[in-house]
């Protein structure tokens, strides 16, 4: 079983926009996959664009926690694109696991 870790700690924010301070626009992710039977890991890092043309529930960005951005993150990504994601890690640790090709040297 593949367990994903989202990290999405790393933001970048607009120092002001409009009445709010520090608003977060985008979201650095790093996610990791570790397969609980093998060991075997993957990952991936990208960053999402926030849509942060109507903001409702603004939070101070001193509040904010991993949760908070990766939830922001998912949201604005889709259920579709975090599947995808996801599925990419899997594949390449499966591939780890059972390698498609390998590279050796000959005569050693």
């Amino acid at each position: 079983m593949i367990t994903y870790d989202w990290n999405c700690k790393t933001v970048d924010v607009y120092p002001q926009d409009k009445e709010y301070t520090n608003v977060v626009y985008n979201v650095h992710y790093y996610v990791t996959g570790e397969d609980s039977e093998t060991a075997y890991r993957s990952d991936i890092i990208g960053t999402q664009i926030l849509n942060v043309s109507d903001i409702k529930d603004f939070k101070p960005f001193d509040k904010l926690t991993n949760e908070d951005a990766v939830a922001w993150c998912k949201a604005a990504m889709g259920e579709e694109q975090v599947a995808q994601i996801e599925a990419t890690i899997a594949a390449a640790i499966e591939d780890q696991v059972n390698p498609s090709s390998v590279t050796l040297i000959i005569g050693e």
